[in-house]
């Protein structure tokens, strides 16, 4: 399916065209994993966008890409999306790279109004179409996007801004923002006015009356609505706009097209729309790995070892249960850094700021300098969003706030705009800033207990998936002469281990070295005739390796590095037990 066959298909099979797609998303998500329940929200948005626009010439910028699995099947890629997120496959996120009709990257959110005001001020100035941002998810909560907000109508001549309303996150929505739309959405009058215009407006299918009927909305809009928050700001507003009447929105957005102005299309939408379990349960189905689609449900959970996440949750209620100043911080993932248990026992010390890192870490600071030991949980790829709050707001003071960095050093299926491989070299030049990695699950309580009694700021990094347990991070020498030493930083002796027995087998002996202290480490001491090789899970530009001045260097490179299975990437990059062992020999004259 293209956008040119959308834009012309009858009006009659619209419909039977949305089901497909959420047919397709379904099918490929259950075999594939990925982000499901934003997706199958926008199905009618999607093909509303197709029908009034026309990409690439007009420019549909996705804010949270999560949203747009609808936009890669509806623009040519319908064949390609069996092999979303796999290596090689389509991304599970908008890539100008993969396609003409991505306009920009969308991994992170709160990025979509900021760049789309920069498209139409370069349109004015140089011609081209029309401007689209479709922000969903709660991204408009984000900094970024109110900043974007307040500029964009005197940087732009026009531009449109869709707010798909889906009142979700990833976790509930939070903040006075989310309020805001609530109270436009449930204004019984105006909705009740609203909805007897929209009736009359579908009898009157002469689209020369759309303009008539949008005015008389916005007179009804401005009398129960005066001080819309949008309108206050230079934007037009239309809506609200039922997202899955596809009437209704290719009506609002043809309005929007036409105005001359800056406009905010505000469409609602339910998340998980179309699959009843993700309907009922949109945070649980937010981003999912592959699951039983005939049974509706994801498969129950083995009782193996608990993750990292629920560990350090575990770790930090254990800690808030001692001392009353200990409270967390999250930024709309409460669920992801496995702090669930933690808000519901101290829902006083328990802070959700939405999708606000930035906030988080000043707002931390704050709690800091009054006397709470703040903990920061956070997702190593959104950490880089608010690099400058640490440094100015916490380091400089040498605050105590502790950075709980989840997913550090993961790659996978979510592709570049999701791997964590840069909190070591953003972290390590920050004045007075600690850095651990625990390698067990034990070492991670023992150095959180710790860095909550420390007077200056820590950054605890671990990964994704299950924690070992600490009978199992610890590998012993062969007891044969050493000949290299392989200095495992966190999560990683487990793979040293690996390459210390291939390294045996082909005549060469290593010793296995933990190491948990990333900044600051102690000095490098070389024996005589031994080799330093590190490992570590980040990239090696900036890295403990490069701290120490170690002979070899493992972790990742300085590349863009795609999407795919762990594995995949690490025999891709060189950073497999096989190809560590390789190199080593190769070095070693083996």
């Amino acid at each position: 399916m293209t956008p040119e066959m959308v834009k012309h298909l009858p009006e009659a099979e619209l419909p039977a065209l949305a089901q497909r797609v959420r047919d397709v998303i379904l099918e490929t998500v259950s075999a594939n994993g990925g982000h499901l329940a934003a997706s199958l929200g926008t199905v009618e948005l999607t093909i509303g966008l197709l029908r009034v626009f026309d990409p690439p010439a007009d420019k549909v910028l996705w804010d949270v890409g999560h949203q747009a699995y609808g936009w890669k099947i509806l623009t040519g890629r319908e064949e390609a999306f069996g092999r979303l997120r796999r290596h090689n496959g389509i991304s599970g996120f908008p890539n100008p790279a993969e396609s003409q009709y991505d306009a920009f990257v969308a991994g992170h959110a709160g990025s979509a109004i900021a760049a789309a005001t920069g498209f139409a001020a370069a349109r004015d100035r140089m011609g081209g179409g029309h401007v689209v941002a479709v922000v969903g998810d709660a991204s408009l909560t984000n900094g970024e996007s109110l900043e974007a907000l307040n500029n964009c109508t005197s940087l732009a001549e026009k531009m449109i801004v869709v707010v798909n309303d889906n009142a979700m996150s990833i976790s509930k929505n939070v903040g006075a923002f989310a309020r805001t739309l609530g109270r436009l959405l449930s204004d019984l009058r105006y909705n009740r006015a609203k909805a007897a215009a929209e009736r009359a407006g579908h009898r009157m299918r002469l689209t020369f009356l759309r303009p008539a009927y949008h005015r008389a909305e916005q007179v009804l809009k401005s009398f129960w609505l005066t001080n819309s928050l949008f309108e206050s700001l230079g934007l037009r507003y239309i809506g609200p706009v039922d997202g899955h009447d596809l009437k209704a929105v290719i009506s609002a957005l043809q309005v929007a097209k036409e105005d001359k102005r800056p406009v905010v299309v505000h469409v609602v939408t339910k998340k998980g729309k179309g699959f009843p379990p993700a309907e009922a349960n949109p945070a649980r189905w937010h981003g999912v790995g592959p699951f039983d689609l005939k049974a509706a449900s994801m498969p129950a959970d083995g009782g193996g070892a608990p993750t990292w996440s629920e560990c350090f949750g575990s770790a930090l209620t254990d800690a808030a249960r001692r001392d009353g100043r200990v409270c967390a911080v999250v930024a709309a993932m409460k669920e992801g850094t496995g702090l669930s248990a933690f808000a519901e026992e101290f829902p006083g010390r328990f802070f959700d700021v939405g999708i606000c890192e930035e906030m988080a870490v000043t707002f931390a600071a704050g709690l800091a300098r009054a006397g709470m030991r703040p903990v920061v949980a956070i997702y190593s790829t959104f950490l880089q969003r608010a690099i400058d709050q640490i440094q100015h707001d916490v380091c400089l003071q040498r605050l105590p706030v502790v950075f709980a960095v989840d997913r550090a050093g993961c790659v996978g299926a979510d592709g570049a705009t999701h791997h964590g491989l840069y909190d070591i070299p953003l972290l390590r030049p920050l004045t007075g800033m600690r850095i651990v990695a625990p390698t067990c699950a034990g070492e991670l309580k023992a150095l959180l207990d710790e860095s909550l009694a420390a007077e200056g700021p820590t950054a605890i990094r671990y990964p994704k998936g299950a924690a070992c347990a600490e009978t199992e991070c610890r590998a012993a020498p062969s007891g044969k002469a050493v000949t290299v030493e392989l200095l495992a930083v966190g999560d990683q002796v487990e793979k040293a281990g690996k390459v210390r027995r291939l390294l045996s087998e082909r005549g060469i002996e290593a010793t296995v070295v933990p190491v948990s202290r990333v900044k600051p480490c102690a000095p490098l001491k070389r024996p005589s005739g031994r080799m330093v090789a590190t490992l570590e899970n980040g990239v090696v530009a900036g890295g403990f390796g490069e701290s120490i001045g170690a002979d070899i260097r493992f972790g990742w490179p300085d590349a863009l590095i795609g999407h795919g299975s762990v594995d995949e990437l690490e025999r891709m990059f060189g950073f497999d037990a096989e190809s560590v062992a390789d190199e080593i020999c190769k070095r070693a004259g083996k």
